[in-house]
């Protein structure tokens, strides 16, 4: 809970505490609020036990951090196989590196697919992405209003 907390912060909390407080009333403050902690603990975890029992035997294995909406999502996904398969299975690397290369007009190794597709031309499949498109005409480009903008 408190992991980012450094030796120098505890110590400056210490004198503080000691300022505010005294040195003589110091430990009994430490036992008031340490006292206040155990009965809210034993309060939240009678709750939690009260909560199970209502429940039912359905809900034995219920966990209340489930119900943290990250945790929910984290578990759910670890659990399903077919998401783990497809996130073992692409490569975003590789993707956006093909991708890439095809937009700077290098040549690629093609896998496959992408060779059986070069090999069938298929008439009327569209533009071709890869060539760069030639400027539109003088009667074809839309008007510019400077003032506008």
């Amino acid at each position: 809970m408190f992991n980012d907390i450094g030796a120098l912060e505890v110590v400056t909390i210490v004198v503080l505490a000691i300022l505010v407080f005294g040195p003589d009333k110091l430990p009994k403050v430490i036992q008031d609020v340490s006292g206040v902690i155990r009965k809210i603990r034993s309060f939240s975890d009678s709750a939690k036990q009260d909560i199970r029992s209502e429940l039912g035997p359905e809900f034995k294995d219920f966990e209340f951090e489930d119900l943290n909406p990250k945790t929910f999502i984290r578990k759910h996904l670890a659990e399903n196989e077919d998401l783990r398969e497809i996130r073992t299975s692409f490569d975003l690397r590789k993707e956006l590196s093909e991708v890439t290369d095809a937009v700077n007009g290098k040549d690629t190794q093609p896998g496959p697919a992408a060779s059986a597709a070069a090999a069938t031309p298929v008439a009327g499949t569209g533009p071709d992405l890869l060539k760069k498109p030639a400027a539109p005409a003088a009667e074809q480009r839309t008007p510019f209003d400077a003032d506008a903008t």
